[in-house]
């Protein structure tokens, strides 16, 4: 047994509350090296004749990323105490891991083992359920859709007369988004998320100039407020895009602190190393980057907190917004977060915190800062499978399980996953404009663990490469839509929205092919159901075998032919499949 591969320890994705007597443990192992694990759990008061009382149970073998097996299972805690560790056994010997290490019998001193001193409701990880049903979609407002010319910026072209550029203008507004809000009940969305909206000089507008205004070229505040009781009215939920982490150049601070250098009040709201204030390749203040037109701001001056946590509760307060995405929040310090999650959870309980963290992000998700992030290791692995084909299904079910198992369960059912932002080249294009393929991205996007969002035009086939091409202007004539694509995404929300195991209700257990670009898929289970989501990534039909006790109904596919107990899948193909237990 290879006991530098055994991992666990009593907290985040290994340890964690599923209620106030329920704890969902977890073991790491190295793979196909343990054959058996067995929880010993106990209270560690609970003594008789000098040892310690405890139980044991099996633990579920549930997930494996190549290198490591997850181990899991549920322990409850009826006295809300709990001490515990693992029997692993494998073809070759057995062995107790605890706290203080390995032993060849079951220590009968409960200070050997891993503790949960005592189970706080309080500590529960409390996200918004609203989130678990909600398929989101992303708006870049000044691309959507113009619908009042008379406040269009100057040298506004015409809507769609030529590409995207990072300096170009076409009069997109909230009253466009008000108008078309019909097409986004039509697709079955119920979220919307938008890019900045406050003051600023550039078209997307992530160079904030005052974050208590709406910039002038998307309306005023009579438009947002239409525009946001329009979308609750249809049971849509409206989240808006702050950045805490920079302002724009034009922001009235900066510019004071530009013109009065270091006699300027403002000096300490941004992390200045010299004076005078000078920009260029290189600035010699702290930026997003070195993007001298993006200074960054320090979020620790007291001054500086107090009027962001004041722009937080405001736009709750006036508008009602639902949701915060947070832009480059991990280069923000974390008390901050931390004041922030109090200071807008106490004006709207059940307002959603999103940050835009790129890389492995527990630290935020222990309940006292985010409710979730921006799972883009999702949308890598996606893409690097069916897009670019850098990796096999093999790989890419190995590469999620790693994702999902470095976070609690309670946490990843809230985190924010997408395939194509204003970031990012459209999805049709990363796809070399195959809509098979592309159906298959979103077959796993609008039926993954997580709250899915569409980028707004995705829907519809839109194509284009890399910022700014990916932000060309929406296309309200259907005669250029890909009904087809429109027409599958329409039907996998609908699913989505019938079936809650499709949202984010029970369990998920991955299909790991057992060809290296085999079909691969994973099940959506709870106690009486499962539901079997199936891909053929590969150039060939495939077959993957079922149970054949089970009898099973199709919800939804393309190419699937269920044979017996066997089921094959076209190329390109996808299966979406349900049985009761």
């Amino acid at each position: 047994m290879e006991k530098t591969a055994i991992f666990h320890r009593p907290t985040d994705n290994f340890a964690y509350l599923l209620d106030d007597r329920t704890l969902q443990l977890r073991l790491k192992t190295k793979k196909n090296d343990v054959t058996s694990v067995s929880l010993i759990f106990g209270d560690p008061y609970i003594w008789r004749n000098g040892e310690w009382q405890f139980s044991k149970m099996p633990m579920n073998l549930v997930g494996n990323d190549g290198l490591h097996d997850y181990w899991e299972t549920e322990a409850f805690a009826a006295t809300k105490r709990l001490r515990y560790g693992f029997q692993l056994t494998s073809l070759t010997e057995e062995t107790i891991y605890t706290e203080k290490g390995f032993f060849d019998s079951i220590p009968t001193d409960s200070d050997y083992y891993f503790c949960f001193p005592y189970l706080h409701e309080n500590e529960l990880f409390q996200a918004p359920q609203w989130v678990k049903g909600t398929v989101w979609y992303q708006i870049f407002p000044e691309r959507f859709g113009n619908g009042n010319p008379s406040i269009n910026p100057k040298n506004t072209k015409a809507w769609g007369s030529e590409p995207p550029a990072v300096n170009n203008f076409f009069g997109g507004d909230f009253d466009g988004v008000t108008a078309h809000l019909d097409h986004l009940t039509d697709i079955g969305v119920n979220g919307i998320y938008f890019t900045p909206v406050f003051e600023a000089s550039s078209n997307h507008k992530y160079d904030t100039i005052d974050y208590m205004e709406i910039d002038p070229q998307f309306g005023d505040a009579d438009a947002l407020k239409e525009l946001i009781t329009q979308c609750h009215s249809r049971g849509i939920k409206v989240m808006l895009d702050a950045v805490f982490n920079h302002s724009g150049y034009y922001f009235p601070p900066f510019q004071d602190v530009l013109k009065n250098g270091e006699s300027s009040p403002y000096k300490d709201w941004f992390h200045i190393h010299s004076f005078p204030v000078l920009g260029g390749e290189k600035p010699n203040y702290e930026a997003f980057g070195f993007v001298d037109s993006m200074p960054k701001l320090n979020t620790a001056n007291p001054e500086v907190k107090k009027y962001l946590l004041e722009v937080g509760t405001y736009w709750i307060n006036e508008f009602d917004i639902d949701g915060w995405r947070l832009d480059v929040a991990n280069e923000v310090d974390q008390p901050f977060w931390r004041e922030f999650r109090k200071t807008v959870k106490e004006a709207k309980p059940d307002v959603y915190i999103l940050g835009e963290i790129w890389h492995d992000s527990m630290p935020w998700l222990r309940g006292d800062q985010f409710d979730a992030v921006m799972n883009y290791p999702f949308k890598t692995n996606v893409l690097n499978l069916l897009a670019k084909n850098s990796i096999n299904s093999k790989q890419f079910a190995e590469n999620m399980s790693k994702v999902y198992y470095s976070y609690p369960k309670t946490v990843f059912d809230f985190t924010f996953n997408l395939v194509g932002s204003h970031d990012t080249a459209r999805i049709l294009t990363e796809c070399n404009d195959n809509i098979n393929i592309t159906k298959q991205v979103f077959t796993i996007l609008l039926t993954f663990m997580g709250t899915p969002c569409i980028y707004y035009g995705d829907e519809i086939g839109l194509t284009g490469g890399q910022d700014p091409g990916c932000r060309e202007c929406m296309d309200w004539d259907e005669n250029n839509h890909q009904l087809e694509l429109k027409n599958h995404i329409q039907t996998l929300i609908a699913l989505r929205t019938k079936e809650k195991l499709l949202a984010n209700e029970g369990s998920i257990t991955f299909v790991h092919p057992t060809e290296a670009n085999g079909i691969f898929g994973y099940k959506k289970h709870n106690a009486t159901k499962t539901i079997i989501v199936l891909l053929n990534p590969s150039s060939d039909e495939q077959q993957y075998a079922l149970d054949r006790d089970q009898k099973y109904n199709i919800l939804y596919s393309s190419g699937l032919l269920i044979e017996g107990s066997n089921v094959s899948i076209s190329t390109e193909g996808f299966g979406i499949i349900e049985y009761n237990l």
